[in-house]
């Protein structure tokens, strides 16, 4: 196990700051991949303490209430659980998780769910605070890459992009550990932009390997480096996506979940996922033209397709069952 460090970034005084925190976001995309964001304005820690008490309720929903609102794989949102096999492990991740995008929010979102009246109402307020801290994050990138700051903020436009925000929740093992598998989460890269994670404080297990140089290939060697978990603190990392679009520049790299020793913590564990995906029609394609233009859509589904069989359309109400199956890519 390396020693190595992820990048811890302050954004205390972010517009006096601008300069020096640009140059080390930078530096952190093209030598590492990862970093850790802390002192952000927005969310705040009450913020994102308040999502993981609703991400809680919610999974602690019974599962005919929540598979109501299944998986669809062509829409990338809804309710999966034990779905989702990892190619790098060819077994699926022992959680379930929740998938909502912002334009679907008056149609594809669960309503009159038991004791989480407001549900409709937290989620939409913390999207809105992510967008913002992630638009913030992602003009450095824009401007390193020759464009205008505003240039990702218009392909995110959080009315129409196809940004998703993830709920997670991975099984408690407690007396299950003769049937555990070996990870939570198998070795894996993010499709996306721009992935902002947050997690729970003791609810380590994150993990990721360096040494992937284009987003057409797999990680080299065995060499991982863990990034701690603490309530407040955001993980970033690079998605394909960005790898493509800056032909190769900023690394997108595989990480994992680890599963807990033993006499470790082998409750359930809680995280919370927010993927920049740009509107639907923006071509993804670098400044060099490295590899050949693809718009966000053709993108997104192209990687659905490689980790999901498919599960047709979203059923009628009253119809809806959860019929995800997830293939090895």
């Amino acid at each position: 196990m390396t020693t190595r460090q992820v990048p811890r970034i302050s954004l205390r005084d972010f517009d006096s700051r601008k300069d020096q925190i640009g140059k080390e976001l930078i530096a952190a995309a093209e030598n590492i991949g990862f970093f850790i964001l802390i002192d952000q304005e927005r969310p705040s820690q009450q913020e994102i303490e308040e999502m993981f008490d609703l991400s809680t309720k919610y999974f602690a929903l019974p599962d005919e209430i929540k598979a109501q609102y299944p998986f669809i794989r062509e829409k990338n949102t809804g309710w999966e659980k034990d779905a989702q096999i990892r190619p790098s492990t060819g077994i699926a991740d022992p959680k379930e998780s929740l998938q909502l995008q912002y334009f679907r929010r008056d149609s594809y979102w669960p309503k009159d769910l038991p004791d989480i009246p407001q549900f409709h109402e937290k989620v939409e307020h913390f999207m809105e605070s992510v967008q913002d801290l992630s638009i913030k994050i992602l003009s450095f990138f824009a401007v390193a890459l020759g464009k205008e700051p505003s240039f990702f903020t218009e392909a995110h436009d959080l009315n129409d992009c196809l940004s998703t925000l993830r709920l997670l929740r991975y099984h408690d093992i407690t007396g299950k550990l003769a049937d555990k598998p070996e990870w939570r989460a198998g070795a894996h890269t993010d499709f996306d932009v721009l992935t902002l994670l947050f997690q729970e404080t003791d609810g380590d297990g994150l993990e990721v390997c360096p040494g992937r140089e284009a987003h057409t290939s797999f990680a080299v060697g065995d060499d991982w480096t863990p990034v701690p978990a603490k309530t407040g603190e955001i993980t970033v990392n690079i998605g394909d996506m960005l790898m493509a679009w800056s032909d190769d520049r900023f690394k997108s790299l595989y990480h994992r979940v680890k599963m807990p020793r033993p006499d470790g913590n082998l409750k359930a564990r809680n995280s919370i996922a927010y993927f920049n995906q740009p509107l639907p029609q923006v071509m993804i394609q670098g400044p060099t033209r490295k590899y050949d233009a693809m718009t966000a859509s053709e993108y997104i589904l192209n990687a659905m397709r490689r980790y999901y069989q498919p599960t047709g359309s979203a059923p009628e109400a009253g119809e809806r069952s959860n019929k995800l199956v997830a293939a090895a890519a």
